[in-house]
This record gives structure tokens, C-alpha cells and sequence, in this order.
């Protein structure tokens, strides 16, 4: 089948194209024998009366497939010593990452991470080295509760706001020292992205 979906948040919310291709599995799903006209009826009177992922697994958790929704890590540490800590490109953020650094610099860059929830939680404990945060497009973020010894601290092209909006939205607390700590979103010049 065209066009699988990547797995989901359960909370979020799913466009026409999103329905369209999960009418599309069940309509394959009839075809194999494995649903009956009538269950196919009931499974897309609910997939149209749906809003998010969530609400549309049970639709199809008895069919073959790849499950519409991931199953969230809720937590994850990152540490390094002497050296630098990168992540960039597609990995799985979990709910809350510990980020332990020491005379090292950090770099999360999570425009095409897979993130799973609407809220990420980042707790720093950086010493003699700068912290990076790339952000996607449209995230807010808080970093009220950061502590920033002998440093700074910069946001950039990203909306600072302690609530959560629509989008994703990223809450950063802990310690930054001897090092400065910056929020922003991927900068592009013409093919290159950094």
C-alpha cells in the first residue's frame, strides 16, 4: 500500500491525508477477507467521528500493519566527558532528557527528531561548555529555570513562553556554567543547514 504513515503521537490530531491513507488499510483489509462489509462500515464511521491517532488504533490494532502511534520513552540521559555530545537527523526524543556534560559541548538539534509528546522536559547539568538547542519551526520554549553561572544565555527566533501553545513546546531547566546556553531554530544558507 502507497503512502504508510509514520507512527504518531497518540494526542495528535490527524489531517485528511492521515484518514484517507487508514481508509485505504482497511479497504485492503476487505479485500484479504479479514473484514466483512459491515465491520469495514462500523471501522470507518469511526475512524470519520476520530480526531486523534489514539482514537483510531483500536480501528485497526487487529489488523496487519505498523501500529499508528509509538510508544513514548518517557525518559532518557545523555552524558559526556571531555568531548562533544551531538544529536541530529531522525532520533527518538523521549518525555525528559537528563543532559550531563563536563568540559564538553552539547548540540541537540531536534528539527527532524521524532518526538512523540507535545511537552519535552530538559534537565541540564553542563559545566565548561556550551549547550545548543535547535528547535523546530513553531516551538515555544521555557527557560526560566535555568541557573546560568559565569555565562549566558540566548533565545533565538523561538517564542520564550512558560505554557504550552499548539505546536511542541520545550521546558529547560537546571544548571548551565561556565559555558553559555542557546535556543534557536535551524538556520539554512541556500543547500546547507546547521
Amino acid at each position: 500500500m502507497s503512502g504508510e504513515l509514520a507512527p504518531q503521537s497518540p494526542e495528535m490530531r490527524m489531517s485528511d491525508a492521515d484518514r484517507e491513507r487508514i481508509v485505504e488499510r482497511l479497504q485492503t483489509a476487505v479485500g484479504e477477507g479479514r473484514l466483512t462489509g459491515e465491520e469495514f462500515e462500523q471501522r470507518l464511521n469511526g475512524l470519520l467521528a476520530a480526531r486523534t491517532f489514539g482514537e483510531v488504533e483500536p480501528l485497526l490494532a487487529d489488523l496487519p500493519g505498523a501500529p499508528l502511534t509509538m510508544p513514548t520513552r518517557e525518559r532518557a540521559e545523555l552524558r559526556t566527558t571531555a568531548a562533544s555530545l551531538k544529536r541530529h537527523g531522525r532520533w527518538v526524543v523521549a518525555r525528559r532528557l537528563l543532559v550531563t556534560a563536563k568540559a564538553g559541548s552539547v548540540k541537540l538539534d531536534f528539527t527532524d527528531a521524532v518526538i512523540s509528546h507535545p511537552v519535552v522536559e530538559i534537565d541540564l547539568d553542563v559545566v565548561a561548555g556550551s549547550t545548543t538547542l535547535v528547535l523546530p519551526r513553531g516551538a515555544t520554549v521555557d527557560t526560566e529555570d535555568v541557573e546560568m553561572m559565569a555565562g549566558s544565555a540566548k533565545v533565538r527566533k523561538v517564542t520564550p513562553s512558560p505554557v504550552p501553545g499548539d505546536g511542541l513546546h520545550f521546558v529547560v531547566r537546571g544548571k548551565q556554567r561556565l559555558g553559555s546556553l542557546v535556543v534557536r531554530t535551524q538556520r539554512h544558507f541556500g543547500p546547507w543547514k546547521w
